[in-house]
């Protein structure tokens, strides 16, 4: 029986009237998975870079959230390839790659989510997910219409490259990452420093000048409207951790005397 795949988060981006709010998933937990994905947020992101996420976890947490009218987004540990192709086999069909700083690092990560002969990814489809174990009609034929792909600017490096890493063919949006980027910049720890905050719309100006979406992490609400205001495609807005830590200290310092 034929199969249809979800649309990808390049499609979603392109048909939305307004910018999408997202959540991160980092407990690694399928449950909280489902829970967010039944808020009524338009993306979330599933991490494997700063939490216990396992290949089975983001199985899971796929198959958890495929029911709801979201969008799921896999951000990989790193750019490498074996990695990338083992993500993309689960069947995520939204790749974020951290860290990138040059077009070199986006030019790789491209071809990583690409089958050759225009990139390197193996090809395993009748045995993934990815291609429901070849019930999607022609699906090495449109793989790349099957994947979107969004890199990461965290470093003073990548804002000075901003421009040509959204102009590379198979980048389909950009995310800044201002807690790296401060330290890249010597300012650990102060994501909302003026300093972070301007080589933060410098890129947003970079990388909307190229005609690709740019994305912005932001837990603080006044700061992630500030950067919708100055033109953030689409923001993260929330953790199911923080969430849970500010929620449960909250009823913590309501209910048990402090000392």
């Amino acid at each position: 029986m034929p199969f249809r795949l979800t649309p990808t988060f390049r499609e979603t981006l392109a048909a939305a009237s307004r910018p999408l709010a997202g959540i991160w998933v980092c407990s690694g937990s399928p449950l909280v998975a489902e829970i967010c994905a039944g808020a009524g947020l338009d993306w979330t992101l599933i991490d494997t870079e700063h939490s216990p996420h396992s290949l089975d976890s983001v199985l899971a947490q796929l198959q958890a959230v495929a029911a709801y009218p979201i969008t799921p987004v896999v951000r990989v540990p790193v750019g490498d390839v074996v990695t990338i192709k083992q993500v993309l086999d689960l069947g995520a069909q939204n790749i974020l790659v951290p860290m990138i700083s040059s077009v070199t690092d986006a030019e790789r990560a491209v071809s990583a989510v690409r089958y050759p002969p225009r990139g390197v990814r193996g090809v395993g489809s009748a045995l993934a997910r990815s291609a429901r174990w070849n019930r999607v009609d022609g699906y090495l034929d449109d793989a790349d219409g099957h994947v979107s792909l969004v890199v990461q600017i965290e470093t003073r490096e990548g804002v000075e490259a901003a421009a040509e890493i959204a102009a590379v063919d198979g980048v389909d949006g950009v995310f800044v990452g201002p807690s790296d980027l401060a330290a890249s910049m010597g300012l650990l720890g102060q994501q909302t420093h003026p300093d972070v905050r301007t080589a933060v719309l410098r890129t947003f100006d970079a990388v909307r000048a190229a005609g690709k979406p740019v994305g912005v992490n932001a837990f603080d609400p006044d700061v992630a409207d500030g950067y919708l205001s100055a033109g953030a495609t689409f923001v993260l807005v929330g953790a199911d951790v923080t969430l849970l830590a500010r929620g449960s200290e909250a009823l913590a310092a309501r209910f048990v005397p402090q000392p």
